[in-house]
């Protein structure tokens, strides 16, 4: 089974879908910071665009949680703090436990094939430095047990929780050495093969204690 990517599309993509993918990336890496004001104008000269596919993509990260509109000011990147951090960290060591447990019933070979492969392209983009990639696969390695846990609402918590959640270890890398998350994933893997449901569930939830603990001191 191929890794997903974030830009595995095969047709062209819209001017939109292209203004919207280049900003949250660079918000996503920091390159646009906290309360950077989103002005449509200097956006379409940005990318030689006229305002409709600027706007369309600003509504999109809007939606995501990305941007936040300011009282005569347009838009700007929006703040994430320690609290929205900590009750994110929070409801994933409650839900992802249970989405862990419904998978680990259901798992195949090619579902631990996929997972490994995931894990080797994590190894690759901290060899290339890449930690935008590593974060991407981290994300693709959490939210696989929320897709094969069959628990469709499971699902849709991760899918509005994941950006957030990539933007945050986006800026805390720094702080949680790259090379340690392979590894960590990799023990979580050897035990989801040894069948160990409760050992692997008591390692999935105490590996979220960094993020819900972190302050940025």
């Amino acid at each position: 089974m191929s890794i997903e990517t974030a830009s595995s599309a095969v047709s062209p993509i819209s001017l939109s879908e292209h203004v919207y993918i280049t900003l949250k990336r660079q918000i996503m890496k920091g390159e646009l910071l906290p309360g950077h004001r989103m002005i449509v104008l200097d956006i379409t000269k940005q990318f030689s665009v006229s305002q409709a596919p600027v706007r369309e993509a600003l509504e999109r990260l809007k939606q995501e949680g990305l941007i936040v509109g300011k009282m005569n000011k347009g838009s700007a990147v929006s703040e994430i703090t320690a609290q929205e951090i900590r009750d994110i960290y929070e409801l994933r060591q409650l839900v992802e436990g249970s989405a862990l447990r419904a998978t680990m019933k259901v798992l195949e070979d090619k579902d631990i094939a996929y997972l490994e492969g995931v894990i080797a392209g994590m190894r690759e983009a901290i060899d290339k430095e890449d930690p935008y990639r590593l974060v991407e696969l981290d994300m693709l390695f959490h939210g696989y047990f929320y897709l094969r846990s069959g628990n469709a609402l499971l699902y849709d918590i991760w899918n509005s929780i994941k950006t957030k959640i990539m933007r945050f270890i986006s800026i805390t890398n720094q702080d949680h050495p790259g090379y340690s998350i392979p590894d960590s994933h990799s023990e979580i893997l050897d035990l989801i093969k040894s069948g160990d449901v409760d050992r692997t569930e008591e390692n999935l939830i105490r590996g979220l204690d960094f993020y819900k603990n972190y302050t940025g001191e």
